[in-house]
């Protein structure tokens, strides 16, 4: 079964595992960012027993109470410094120990290794984490140019690239390292910036082929499973953590709004015995993933968990969608979007540098690159999608744990601003100011006058 309309809750990386391996959403888990308070999760406080909750309701700790061994090769927990990630997990691998800059070569012998020895075996879970897609793009050159004779995307013509060349905000047309230009040796697939077509072609290219890598070595596990005779008794699950964005919103080879681009993921699953191949268009979260194998394998819910089972789907294409999703982004913005029906809508807390509106509405279907913020057109759409907001947010904190009363992305704000826009802007500035669009200055320190202040001294 493939979902087509699969979302991370909370993006990117360690926002939406964290969402993943609770079944939680980031305003509760705590975890909506990539540093500062917004990057740890929250301790259970006064209600913490001998052993927290990771021990009992995590993906991992779910999958115990079911009988399997739990086993994952992945640098993730180094790096991001997320240690719970590693609870109830019986075997951990890093074996490359690059806190998540390996390529996919780095990572299989070990999965082979453990699928040759244990593969026949019962009752195991094996999570492969592969970072190819994922910028900087790093197939090895070896691996070739395999779409170089494939035509860009249509929309991605010159003149839309002289637009994005004039935007701004990091990881934009001029600054691919997200505040500068500037190149890596070791990843030659990806510039520093796009002046021209070509240079959109190696990007373009270089996130195509990191897919194709990664979708090679997945055959390799398969083929290893196919060997030890267990692939057609295996549970295979493929998916994603947050997907990135190639032009939409200006933004290139990165995963910095709460948009479409950024929040929809893969998932497809071959369950042995379940329905036929089948294609759900529902609205599902990452965070469902938790419930939905808890409900298969027999394991009783957590009374705490956001997400919603869609077992149902898997054993009879029953359509159990989510009649609207909310999206949330506090890394490089801080964003909250709604997601219903054709429609998307994004409202902007902190625009990180990108001067976006603070209201955007973008209907999907006749606009899957999100170029034509149709808001003034559509009063109604935006008014509903601001009401389900407001009131995901009222039941969001309604049912928040004790002792915490404020919603994370708010204490993000208070603490200055997405950790990944924090103390960069007089330095962007002076950039901006030789590259021709000092126009835009005026307004980023009209919206942004604390990141020009001295700091304070107490």
């Amino acid at each position: 079964m493939r979902f087509d309309n699969y979302f991370c809750s909370d993006a990117p990386c360690l926002p939406s595992r964290a969402a993943l391996m609770t079944g939680r959403f980031g305003i509760h888990t705590g975890i909506v960012g990539h540093g500062a308070t917004a990057a740890d999760m929250r301790p259970e406080g006064a209600d913490r027993g001998f052993r927290d909750r990771s021990c009992v309701d995590f993906l991992a700790a779910v999958l115990h109470r079911a009988g399997l061994r739990t086993v994952t090769v992945s640098p993730f927990a180094e790096r991001h410094s997320a240690w719970w990630w590693y609870a109830a997990f019986n075997e951990m691998y890093n074996p490359a120990n690059k806190c998540g800059n390996e390529s996919a070569e780095e990572l299989t012998p070990t999965v082979l290794k453990w699928i040759k020895d244990n593969g026949k075996t019962d009752n195991w879970f094996l999570h492969v984490n592969y970072w190819d897609p994922h910028t900087a793009y790093r197939a090895p050159a070896e691996f070739g140019e395999p779409f170089a004779d494939d035509p860009l995307p249509a929309w991605l013509t010159e003149e839309v690239l002289e637009q994005h060349r004039l935007a701004v905000g990091p990881h934009g047309a001029r600054e691919l390292s997200m505040w500068t230009d500037r190149t890596y040796t070791q990843y030659p697939r990806q510039p520093g910036a796009i002046n021209d077509m070509r240079d959109l072609r190696r990007v373009i290219d270089g996130y195509d082929t990191g897919i194709r890598y990664a979708d090679h070595h997945v055959g390799l596990v398969l083929d290893a499973l196919r060997r030890q005779g267990v692939l057609d008794d295996t549970v295979v699950i493929v998916s994603s953590d947050h997907g990135e964005c190639q032009g939409e919103l200006g933004i290139y080879g990165e995963h910095g709004t709460a948009d479409q681009i950024t929040h929809r993921i893969p998932m497809i699953v071959r369950w042995p015995g379940m329905t036929g191949s089948h294609a759900d268009k529902g609205f599902h979260y990452n965070l469902d993933l938790l419930p939905t194998l808890a409900e298969m394998l027999g394991v009783d819910p957590a009374d705490r968990w956001d997400g919603q089972s869609y077992a149902a789907a898997l054993a009879d294409a029953t359509d159990c969608g989510r009649p609207h999703l909310v999206l949330s982004q506090c890394c490089h913005v801080c964003q909250r979007s709604v997601r219903a029906g054709p429609w998307l809508y994004m409202r902007t807390y902190h625009d990180g540098f990108h001067l976006f509106p603070r209201e955007m509405l973008f209907d999907i279907d006749a606009d899957p690159h999100e170029q034509c913020n149709v808001a003034d057109e559509h009063p109604e759409v935006v008014r509903d999608a601001a009401y389900r907001l407001l009131d995901w947010h009222d039941r969001m904190m309604l049912s928040m744990p004790y002792p915490y009363t404020v919603d994370p992305m708010w204490t993000v704000m208070q603490e200055g601003g997405p950790v990944h826009a924090r103390g960069m802007l007089p330095e962007y500035v002076e950039r901006l100011m030789k590259t021709d669009r000092g126009f835009a200055v005026e307004e980023l320190k009209r919206r942004h006058p604390r990141e020009f202040q001295p700091p304070r001294i107490w």
